[in-house]
């Protein structure tokens, strides 16, 4: 099943997608909410009564009418939070090769995640950033999972279950900021808190399990051979594989949840594929041809992320009207 928001006039609803229509849950079943946040507070009891939506839709049974103006948003429009992770170890140890530093061996010990803006949450569509952050405008090519019950202290043998589905993810980030504000060894903030982009909808688990694979020696959680890429005004800059994430969503979530609660609503990102950001690729080409000719984000570019199974989640650049910089506020 696939769950979308959407809007209409100045309304926000819950949908289902199906076979390019989307069809407006609570008008099929007037149990269900018509907002994402109430329908996932209410966890597998109102997601079993979506999915029997979706069955009947699919199968002729229900004669449900389609939406026809909308706007589609963020699947989850408002997150409770929203963590990004470091899972790929190939992204990880690239970068920092190219910076010229060892692989760190606490990857290899433990997952980490950093909290950003779960307020900067957009969908489909413009992303509108501010003159310093062009200033090396990034993309990040990841996926991402939104929790489906509260829970604490889980386990990663069960961290699965707290899965209420998958979605693609772009991290967006502007690396001037966020590497002047990582020399004080805190961070990432400014860099990564102006947009952080989920969509186009929300698949549910049950979709992905003919792609699923081992997980990697040692771990212990699903794994999907996902095909990843990313284009940038049509030219392919990036590809990967969910399936080379070395930590897998439910040892991030067994750190998640160690502790404290998650909740239903909180959204969680992979961290970047490999190759899966400018950053990177630059600084392998630069490595490897120091005329390599080194590409940001200007305004203007259209990115395309897409993800097998989840669809394609599509966004154009833009540029604020404004010359305000906090660069040059810099004493």
């Amino acid at each position: 099943m696939k769950l979308v928001s959407y809007k209409t006039e100045d309304r926000e609803h819950l949908g289902i997608f199906i076979n390019g229509h989307i069809y407006n849950l609570n008008s099929c079943d007037k149990l269900l909410p018509d907002n994402m946040n109430d329908f996932l507070q209410g966890g597998e009891v109102l997601m079993e009564r979506a999915k029997k939506v979706d069955v009947q839709i699919k199968d002729g049974s229900l004669q449900a009418k389609e939406e026809i103006f909308y706007e589609i948003l963020a699947p989850v429009p408002h997150p409770t939070s929203c963590r990004d992770g470091y899972a790929f170890r190939q992204h990880v140890a690239a970068a920092r090769r190219n910076r010229k530093v060892d692989m760190i061996p606490q990857f290899d010990e433990y997952p980490i995640f950093y909290f950003t803006n779960h307020n900067a949450i957009q969908g489909t569509g413009d992303i509108e950033c501010m003159p310093d952050h062009f200033d090396k405008l990034d993309f990040e090519l990841e996926l991402a999972i939104v929790i489906g019950k509260k829970g604490r202290n889980i386990k990663a043998a069960d961290a699965d279950e707290y899965i209420a589905g998958y979605m693609v993810m772009n991290d967006m980030s502007a690396r001037t900021l966020q590497m002047e504000e990582m020399l004080l060894n805190l961070g990432p903030a400014k860099g990564k808190d102006f947009s952080t982009v989920i969509g186009p909808w929300l698949v549910t688990p049950d979709e992905l399990e003919k792609y699923k694979v081992p997980a990697k020696d040692g771990h212990v959680g699903n794994a999907y051979d996902l095909k990843m890429t990313c284009r940038v005004n049509g030219i392919e800059v990036s590809k990967g594989n969910a399936a080379d994430m070395d930590w897998t969503f439910a040892e991030i979530i067994e750190r998640c949840a160690y502790g404290v609660d998650i909740l239903p609503g909180d959204v969680i990102g992979s961290g970047t594929v490999g190759t899966g950001c400018f950053l990177e690729l630059n600084g392998t080409g630069l490595l490897n041809d120091p005329d390599y000719k080194v590409q940001w984000l200007q305004p203007g570019d259209v990115v395309e992320m897409e993800i097998t199974g989840l669809g394609a989640l599509t966004n154009t650049i833009t540029k604020a009207e404004t010359d305000f910089s906090i660069l040059a506020l810099k004493k």
